[in-house]
């Protein structure tokens, strides 16, 4: 099974909607390819013409008056596209970065971001439905997954790009490896396995262990506020 290539992509902004004419000042995007880094980025700051809301200072440090000498996005843009390469994209929160994106590539006559990419996947919602009941932001993950986030200070789009790269891959370990390293002779449907499967063999949980597996699915009932899909239908005892 071939895993397509890959973009984690962040963005900071003037303000929290781009409905009340916020723009882009910055993106950073970093490529995967195969599961692993590549080293390859991409990465600009821009004038978003306008003034910065001071809320948005102090998350990621930036004034209009550090901004005035950057290009503006209509520079950028064809850059930007080439390296998303049709791409599958990976945003933590990907609503708001599209939204802003949608925006600007709208003010250049060019389609949404959608349709320069094989597909978005939103980090935020995965990380939801791995945690239910938890904090999942960038923060958080970063040190539920043990990933250094030392230099996070201030936002950044390229550092946070590079660190949701890794809450991504940790996410996600070991389910590209499920298919793969199954033997074709115990693939269904696969050719040329040479043999029958042998039986499975059964082996069942000790006392312990099942003691064990009650109190994770109690964890989860209580951290998914009663909404525990496997104890629909067999509630605990």
């Amino acid at each position: 099974m071939s895993t397509p290539r890959q973009v984690v992509l962040d963005t900071e902004t003037t303000g929290l909607d781009p409905r009340q004419g916020h723009r882009i000042i910055e993106i950073g995007a970093v490529e995967l390819i195969s599961r692993r880094a590549t080293g390859q980025h991409y990465h600009v700051y821009l004038n978003p013409e306008r003034e910065i809301d001071p809320g948005a200072t102090q998350v990621h440090g930036m004034t209009w008056e550090d901004l005035k000498d950057k290009p503006r996005f209509a520079e950028v843009a064809g850059g930007l596209l080439e390296f998303l390469g049709n791409a599958e994209v990976l945003i933590h929160n990907a609503s708001f970065d599209c939204g802003f994106l949608d925006q600007e590539f709208g003010l250049l006559g060019i389609a949404p971001l959608r349709e320069h990419c094989s597909g978005i996947i939103d980090t935020l919602r995965m990380a939801k439905e791995l945690h239910p009941g938890k904090r999942n932001n960038l923060d958080a993950l970063c040190e539920r997954y043990q990933i250094d986030n030392a230099r996070r200070t201030l936002h950044g789009a390229l550092l946070d790009a590079q660190l949701l790269a890794e809450i991504y891959l940790a996410m996600t370990r070991g389910q590209e490896s499920l298919l793969m390293d199954l033997s074709p002779a115990f693939v269904p449907g696969a050719q040329g396995g040479g043999g029958e499967r042998p039986p499975v063999r059964v082996l069942a949980a000790n006392a312990g262990e099942a003691e064990d597996h009650v109190n994770y699915l109690a964890s989860l009932q209580k951290d998914s506020g009663g909404r525990c899909v496997w104890l629909a239908e067999a509630p605990l005892s």
